[in-house]
Order: structure tokens, then sequence, then C-alpha cells
């Protein structure tokens, strides 16, 4: 296998047939290949993302990240974009499932897919994406510090979420959380109680909470990066995929 790999800026069909944004970065040395659903952080469709994106294509997997704030702020800066959904109250957890599920879908149309299909967020998309794997049939999916899953947002703020944890026994996919154990949201008594109830279900999951490390540790272009956990958090996420969408 090579690292050889394409990627660009393409146009999915995402929830109610909308047509939105997305980045696909995919191996070049044939297949069959997994895919996996990157679903971006609240600060939005970035550079970083996209950098995950292409990491994930490097170690031979296809990747794909819609951009899910498109029709509030198509071609915006992505601190922009972030503070026009923001305002808007975030993105409605309904959209997202459908913009998920296009995504997939794209991901299995492509000439090297094996059918299997990943999904993985990083803070609001850790929520995301567990709420996506309760909605949707994948094959795996990595939660990175998802907060409001078990717990309500604090008062005030604009974003409008709800607890998850109804959902849990929808739950399609072997779970893998990472998570810091200096993080507020999720905090560690938020993750237990969802380990608590994934155990009284029976679900198959996997979580690893980090010393030293809080909320958004594998940012690498921001000051809560935390490299020891960053890497051993990226080989049990390719680890992970491997097992699952192989």
């Amino acid at each position: 296998m090579t690292d050889a790999m394409r990627a660009e800026t393409i146009t999915i069909t995402g929830h109610g047939g909308d047509r939105i944004e997305a980045y696909l970065a995919r191996p070049l040395d044939g297949g069959p290949r997994g895919g996996v659903v990157v679903i971006h952080h609240m600060p939005g469709y970035d550079a970083a993302t996209k950098e995950i994106v292409r990491r994930f294509a490097a170690e031979g997997l296809s990747a794909l990240c819609p951009n899910l704030y498109s029709r509030e702020a198509p071609g915006a800066d992505p601190d922009d974009a972030a503070a026009t959904v923001r305002a808007a109250g975030g993105v409605p957890d309904e959209r997202l499932v459908g913009d998920v599920a296009g995504a997939a879908e794209h991901l299995k149309s492509l000439d090297n897919a094996n059918g299997k299909i990943g999904v993985i967020g990083y803070c609001s998309g850790g929520r995301q994406t567990f709420l996506a794997a309760c909605s949707l049939t994948v094959d795996a999916a990595v939660d990175c510090y998802g907060a409001f899953v078990v717990n309500e947002p604090p008062p005030g703020r604009p974003i409008k979420m709800h607890p998850l944890l109804h959902l849990a026994p929808q739950l399609s996919a072997p779970l893998l959380g990472l998570f810091g154990a200096e993080d507020q949201y999720p905090s560690p008594e938020e993750t237990k109680a969802l380990a608590a109830e994934l155990d009284r279900l029976g679900k198959q999951y996997e979580f690893h909470t980090y010393d030293g490390a809080g909320h958004a540790f594998f940012a690498v272009d921001r000051p809560s990066y935390r490299p020891e956990a960053a890497v051993d958090g990226w080989r049990r996420i390719l680890d992970f995929f491997r097992t699952h969408l192989s």
C-alpha cells in the first residue's frame, strides 16, 4: 500500500435532497476500502478538519467530511460560518442525520468501496456521531469528547442541544470513545454515566480517558493539543476502523 491519494472539494446530496459542499479524500492504490464520514467540530469545516480527512486516506480509508454549515454560510470563512450557525442555534439534529446519511451513500458509491461505513466526530461532532450511530445503520463509530449526550447544556448557551441518552438502545455499531480527564463538557462523570447505560444495554463499546488532557486534545492548531493523548488516540482510532471496516 502507498499513501497516494486524491483529495478534493465535491458536492453531495444531503438532508432533504439539498446539495451541499463536502471534502473527499480517497486512496489511489485500489480497493476495496471502508469509508469514514468525518463530522467536523463546532468551529467548522476548516483546514484542520480537512487534514484529518486526508490522514484517513493516507492510512488506506476513503473519508468524506460534509460541510454542515453549507446552507447558512456558503463559501464563508470557517470562523464566520461557525458564528452564523451558533447564532441560529446550531445544526438541527434531523438535518445532521440526513447529511451524514448522504455522505455515507456517497462513500458507498465510490468504485473502491467495500460497503462498510464508519463515523467519527470531534467536540459537537462527537455528540453528532452518537446521534448518527443511533439513527442510521453504520459499522463503527468514534466519539471524540462529544458533550451533551447525557447532560443538558448549561443555561445561557445559544446552541440548541438536547441529551441523546434515550437513543442508546438504537446504537447500531461498536463505539469508541476518547475523552480528557480534565474536560468539563463532557466531564468524566458524564462519560461514566454513558458507559453505565451502554453496559446495561449490552452494547459494544470501548472508552479511554486521558489524564492531563482536556477538551480538544486532538486539535494540533490549538493550545489544548496534548501530543501523547492524540498519538495514542489516533492509534486506537485506526486500529478500531481497520477492525470494523475491513
